[in-house]
């Protein structure tokens, strides 16, 4: 082994290491400051992607002679009257048959404690009273955790609410002044940064717009497919839980298993446990191919990258901030890869120009002179 080329190599490598470590030292302490402000922070992301929804309106709108803060104030009106009309498409059939919704529950675990008392269970009255009151004592026992539960929860609707309300507001703000942003960046920054900040921003928008796009496409063929299987087996109240399908798929994981949950339920209360089964079943299989095929699929090629990729960042997004961390790993990701991108174009090579002058071979060459096609 050549000693002068073992430590060039050596002190490479360390000098290699402590600019990782360097990097990651900065990439922990953004982390920190981005938790730290994330009370800010997720209404500005929620903003950006309710801005992605509603912007090509907006533009539409400017393009035909509406003012900005006109068109912006339109499209947020119209918005909020979609988003109610959505919740009153679920909410509304489901108050007009909630005595038979309440019946049918009541039922449903009257049909529950039968099977359990057959075979191969063969669970009695009284062992199921027994375990009732097992079940009140230990819910007397945690009184205490329970109010702090219902605390944290009744602090978890509130902060949405304001989440929401700050959203709102953003959005407006964004359709009405979101194409004078770029322009005033530039003219605050100096140097390069004038010319490369902007550009990244414009590109990273374009793919907050695909991200969104895709997540409509998904949860689309997902109402569909879920929504044509409950029609055919004649489940009621087809229409709020497909609605009810569309909105959940914009919230990863939860999302999808809550809405499940009530399509299976409803399925049992009206329909019996074979057809609840039934319904469990197509769930299972739109669900596995949403996760595994479309989305994938779908994502990778608005957002430009590989289904690998996609299916990775939300693993590792999930596992790193659970459902917060699951709905926002695809986007970042796909920033991620837009500044990389544009951090190798501006440190590539440049392309040789067509028809340029091809270099002289080196001296002792017997390789005649040609002319070669760019790569």
């Amino acid at each position: 082994m050549n000693s002068t080329r073992a430590r060039a190599a050596l002190r490479t490598s360390a000098l290699v290491s402590g600019e990782l470590l360097l990097v990651l030292a900065m990439l922990a302490v953004s982390l920190w400051v981005l938790g730290r402000m994330w009370s800010v922070v997720w209404p500005l992301v929620v903003g950006l992607l309710l801005t992605t929804l509603t912007w090509p309106l907006t533009r539409f709108l400017r393009r035909n002679g509406w003012k900005p803060a006109l068109a912006a104030s339109a499209v947020t009106v119209l918005f909020l009257l979609v988003a109610t009309g959505v919740v009153a498409l679920i909410a509304v059939p489901v108050a007009s048959q909630s005595g038979e919704l309440a019946d049918g529950v009541v039922e449903g675990i009257q049909r529950l404690r039968e099977w359990a008392a057959g075979p191969p269970l063969n669970i009695g009255d009284a062992q199921i009273n027994k375990a009732f009151d097992t079940a009140v004592a230990r819910a007397q026992e945690g009184l205490g955790s329970m109010v702090t539960a219902v605390v944290a929860g009744v602090g978890t609707v509130v902060n949405g609410v304001v989440t929401a309300v700050l959203a709102l507001f953003l959005m407006f703000f964004f359709l009405k002044d979101g194409p004078r942003f770029l322009p005033w960046l530039a003219r605050q920054l100096p140097g390069r940064l004038a010319t490369d900040v902007p550009t990244v921003a414009a590109r990273g928008w374009d793919t907050l717009s695909a991200f969104v796009r895709s997540q409509a496409a998904v949860g689309l063929l997902d109402a569909v497919l879920i929504g044509l299987g409950l029609w055919v087996l004649k489940v009621p109240l087809v229409l709020p839980l497909a609605v009810l399908t569309f909105v959940s798929a914009f919230v990863p994981i939860v999302g999808a298993l809550f809405a499940g949950f009530v399509a299976v339920l409803i399925a049992l209360v009206y329909n019996g446990p074979t057809d609840a089964l039934i319904v469990l079943a197509i769930i299972v299989v739109v669900q596995q191919l949403e996760g595994n095929v479309f989305q994938p699929i779908i994502q990778s090629r608005g957002l430009g990258l590989h289904a690998a990729v996609v299916l990775l960042a939300v693993t590792l997004g999930g596992s790193l901030a659970g459902i917060v961390g699951s709905l926002l790993a695809v986007p970042a990701a796909a920033l991620i890869a837009v500044v990389w991108n544009y951090v190798r174009e501006q440190l590539g090579e440049p392309s040789p120009e067509p028809g340029g002058d091809e270099p002289p071979p080196e001296p002792g060459s017997d390789e005649p002179e040609r002319a070669t096609a760019p790569s």
